[in-house]
């Protein structure tokens, strides 16, 4: 993996930065995603959102 273009890519946005609305917008997608990791993992994943497996018919 070559790593300069991720070097080139740190450098821009070190000099320009995200602007303060577009960080809290990270934030809040990250802890919706983390939400919804912890509500599966504490109660499980719901019977009505599992895909039923489908059999051929010959």
């Amino acid at each position: 993996m070559n790593i300069i273009p991720w070097l080139v890519r740190a450098k821009r946005w070190a000099q320009n930065p995200p602007s303060e609305d577009r960080v809290k917008l990270v934030f809040v997608v990250v802890a919706l995603c983390l939400l919804v990791v912890g509500y599966e993992w504490a109660f499980g994943w719901p019977d009505w959102l599992a895909v039923n497996r489908m059999t051929a018919k010959p």
